[in-house]
C-alpha cells in the first residue's frame, strides 16, 4: 500500500498544480502544522493556541482584534482560543491602557513557562518539516515568506 501511495504522489507531483506557488505554500503549511500539532499535543496545545500564547507572552500586549488580524483568524476563533488558554491559567485579559473599550491578552507566569517549553517543541517540529533544507536555505525561506506575509 505504501508503494502505491508513493507512486501516486510522484505521479501527481508532475501535474501543473504541483508547480503553483499558492498550492505549494498551502501544502507546506498543512504538513508543517500537522507536525507541529503532533509535537504540541504533549503540552495540550495546537499550532493556533501556541501562536496566541506566543504573542501573549511577548511584550507586545496584543488585543484580541490585533491577534485576529495578525493570525488571519476570525474574531470568534480568537475568542475561543483565548478562552481556552485563560481557562488553563495561561493568559489573562487586562484593560488596554490606550483604549478602555478593549482588552489586551497577557501571558501569566504559568503561560510563559509553558511557552518556553513549547518553543523547543515547535523548533523540533520545524526541523522535521524542513529537514531537507540546509540552515542557509531555511533562513532564505524564512526571509522570503516574511516578505510575502508582511510586505505583500
Amino acid at each position: 500500500m505504501a508503494e502505491t501511495h508513493t507512486s501516486s504522489r510522484h505521479r501527481l507531483q508532475s501535474t501543473d498544480l504541483a508547480t503553483e506557488i499558492e498550492f505549494l505554500m498551502a501544502r507546506a503549511r498543512a504538513l508543517g502544522t500537522s507536525k507541529a500539532n503532533e509535537q504540541l499535543a504533549a503540552l495540550n496545545l495546537k499550532a493556533r493556541s501556541y501562536a496566541v500564547l506566543a504573542l501573549a507572552c511577548s511584550d507586545s500586549r496584543p488585543s484580541q482584534r490585533e491577534l485576529a488580524e495578525f493570525l488571519s483568524l476570525d474574531a470568534s476563533q480568537i475568542v475561543a482560543l483565548v478562552d481556552g488558554l485563560e481557562s488553563r491559567g495561561l493568559v489573562v485579559r487586562e484593560p488596554d491602557t490606550s483604549d478602555r473599550r478593549s482588552n489586551v491578552i497577557v501571558g501569566t507566569p504559568e503561560g510563559v513557562a509553558l511557552y518556553e517549553r513549547a518553543v523547543s517543541v515547535v523548533s523540533a517540529a520545524e526541523g522535521k518539516s524542513l529537514g531537507s533544507l540546509s540552515e542557509t536555505e531555511r533562513d532564505q525561506l524564512r526571509e522570503l515568506l516574511a516578505r510575502v506575509a508582511f510586505e505583500g
